[in-house]
Parts: C-alpha cells; structure tokens; sequence
C-alpha cells in the first residue's frame, strides 16, 4: 500500500520536503502531492493492517488537513475564489471522515475494510462505479488502447512503471492519481533544484494530465460512487475526490470536457469492424515504482514540448 521505491531507496508514508521549505511555490506542490496521495491510498482494496492503522490512529484526516491548511497560506490567490471555497469543502469532507472514523471503523479488523471495498467495488470490474478511465468515453477497444497508450506515454516520460507488487491497470484511479502526486512532488524538487526549463516541463504535464484524463473521467465516477456507496467510507471519499478535483481545475486553469452519463458505455466495447487489440497493459500491477531520472532529458514529453514549441514559437506553459 502506497510504497514507492526509486533508484535511491524507499520513500516514507510522506515525501520529505526538498530544501528550500518557504517558498510558496514548494509548499503548494508538496502539500498538493500529498492529497493526491491520500486519495490514491484510499481507493486500494487493503491487503494488510497499514491503512487502517492510518485511518484509525487519525492521521490519514490528521496529514489531510496539514495539506490543505498549508495549500490555504501558500495559495496566493491562484485559482481565486473558486479554488479557496473548493479547499474549505474538502476540509469539511475530512470531518465527516474524522466523525465516521469514530464513531463507525474505530472497532474495524482488516476484514471490515475489505468488506466495505468488496461492497462498493466488488470482486471483479463493476458497472456502477468502475474505476478505470478506459471505461469512459471509449466506444470500442481501439480507442482504449489509445487511451491506455497516451496514459502509459506519460508514465515513460518520467520514469515511472506499475509495480508488480499488488495487480492492478495502469488506467485505475489510484494509479493514475499517484502519478499526479509523483508529478507535483517532481514539481517541488524542481522548483528547489533545477532550472526554469524542467520545471515548466513538469507543469506543463500535470496540467495536460488534468486536462486529458482525471479532469474528464473522476467528476463522473465520483457521482457514480456516490449512488454506489450511499454512505461509509467511500461516500466520503467520492465527495471530497469531486471537490478536489473542482480545485485542481481551478488551480491549474485548465478546462476539461468532462464526460456525462451517456458517455458511459462499458457494454458496447467492441472492436472496429476488422480490427483486433490485445491489451498488454492488464494486470501489470496497481502503485507506481519511481525511477527517478533527475536530468528530465530526452523523453516522450519532452519531445511533445519541443514540438510544440516549434508550431507555436512561443514559450511553453499552457495546456
């Protein structure tokens, strides 16, 4: 659950700051890292007692309102007014998760919280809240794979990779929203160690990210798992992850084209007619294995920029 290894060792529960701990910019993307990173966590079925100890010990709502405390000072007006009434509601979401932690989990074993996932999720794909972007907006298994393939560029852009540890897509939620956490904590590290150009690299992929991918898929799914779940747990987690990510589109200034109900179509995804696609990407894991490549260099993104720049001949920076 949520462990991450890099070419220098294992990171802990929470990333260590980078040096420079005052600069507004660097607390913004270590504390936005971070709630990418509870929701990642919160979204994994449990195969031990780590995050139910978490939640029960209050520092899951504890690490939770650090980060959104630390956004608030740090946010300088970003986003404007939108973006600090969207972080006061997912304030308000971690009380409702403090109020059922004590009153309902504080007695939950390990197979409490399995129940409640196999609840909502069940034990294979369900319908009614899948939490796999591929399922949206996808009208055959050609377009999955396009799908599958830019998410999976972008993994490759950064040198991360699926860990085999624990099975899972590389299109599920967790993962997708661990990424977003690797790229803001990337984003901090940059601020504090490279130059301009790599930083604005970093950026520029979160904000495409959001854009192309959780910002279209997630509203939807959330009030999916809401009429899911109905309460419990992942009833809160369904609405503080919507308000989140309403701020995180605000604080990025990008605009998604969020899918609808009728663009849900798990039922009808048939090849196009004399096509056929194999998948290579199931089952090759669900956490993210950082391999950090501190020199950004020569990647599939960077090439992306710098070919954009050339059509544009204007500076990198929008998505």
């Amino acid at each position: 659950m949520g462990a991450m290894e890099s070419q220098r060792g294992t990171t802990g529960l929470v990333p260590t700051p980078p040096a420079i701990k005052d600069s507004p910019a660097v607390e913004r993307a270590l504390s936005r890292s971070k709630l990418y990173l509870l929701i990642s966590w919160s979204m994994l079925y449990s195969e031990d007692d780590e995050f139910l100890d978490y939640l029960q010990s209050g520092e899951f709502v504890q690490d939770g309102r650090s980060a959104i405390e630390s956004l608030m000072q740090s946010l300088d007006g970003i986003g404007g007014d939108r973006a600090k009434k969207k972080l006061v509601a997912v304030s308000k979401f971690f009380d409702q998760i403090e109020t059922w932690v004590s009153s309902e989990c504080v007695n939950w074993q390990l197979a409490d919280l399995q129940s409640e996932h196999r609840r909502v999720f069940s034990n294979v794909i369900t319908l009614d809240c899948p939490p796999y972007e591929t399922l949206f907006g996808n009208d055959h298994v050609f377009a999955q794979s396009q799908v599958m393939g830019d998410i999976a560029g972008f993994y490759r852009a950064f040198g991360v990779e699926l860990s085999k540890d624990i099975h899972e897509r590389l299109d599920h939620l967790s993962v997708e929203f661990e990424f977003m956490h690797f790229l803001a904590y990337k984003e901090s590290y940059s601020r504090c160690h490279d130059g301009a150009d790599k930083t604005q690299i970093v950026l520029d992929a979160q904000k495409n990210f959001v854009k192309n991918h959780v910002g279209r898929w997630v509203p939807l799914f959330c009030r999916m798992l809401v009429r899911k779940a109905s309460s419990g747990f992942y009833r809160h987690v369904a609405d503080l992850m919507a308000e989140w990510m309403d701020f995180e589109t605000s604080f990025l200034g990008v605009v998604p084209q969020p899918y609808s109900e009728s663009d849900y179509r798990p039922a009808t995804f048939n090849a196009p007619e004399g096509q056929t696609y194999e998948c290579g990407a199931q089952d090759q894991g669900n956490e993210l294995s950082l391999l950090l490549n501190e020199v950004g260099a020569d990647s599939f993104l960077d090439k992306k920029v710098q070919e954009k720049d050339k059509e544009q001949e204007g500076p990198v920076g929008t998505a």
